[in-house]
Parts: C-alpha cells; sequence; structure tokens
C-alpha cells in the first residue's frame, strides 16, 4: 500500500531527516506515519486531521 504513494516530508521536520512526518493522499482520505517507522500508517479523513491537529498545538 505504502510504496505507491507519492509521500511529503512535513515542512516542520527537522533539519536532518530523520525526525520527521511525512503525508500522502490516498483517495479522499489522508495517511500519515513517521519516517522511521514506514509501516505504521494512519488513515484519517481531512475532517480527522484537523482535529488531531488542532489536539496536538
Amino acid at each position: 500500500m505504502t510504496a505507491t504513494l507519492r509521500w511529503q516530508k512535513s515542512s516542520f521536520s527537522g533539519g536532518n531527516g530523520e525526525n520527521c512526518i511525512e503525508v500522502a493522499a490516498q483517495g479522499e482520505g489522508i495517511v500519515v506515519r513517521e519516517r522511521d517507522a514506514p509501516r505504521t500508517v494512519l488513515t484519517l479523513s481531512p475532517t480527522q486531521l484537523r482535529a488531531l491537529l488542532r489536539t496536538l498545538k
């Protein structure tokens, strides 16, 4: 599943690229993964992603 997605590194990730979050569009949803654990993927709707980001702030 994750191999065919076009992953984008978050602009808020650290400079060396080791501690970063990547996102990709999948159908109508958004998938999120941590770069150093690429097999663990969180699938969210746009509404769920907004709620998660509000909570994390």
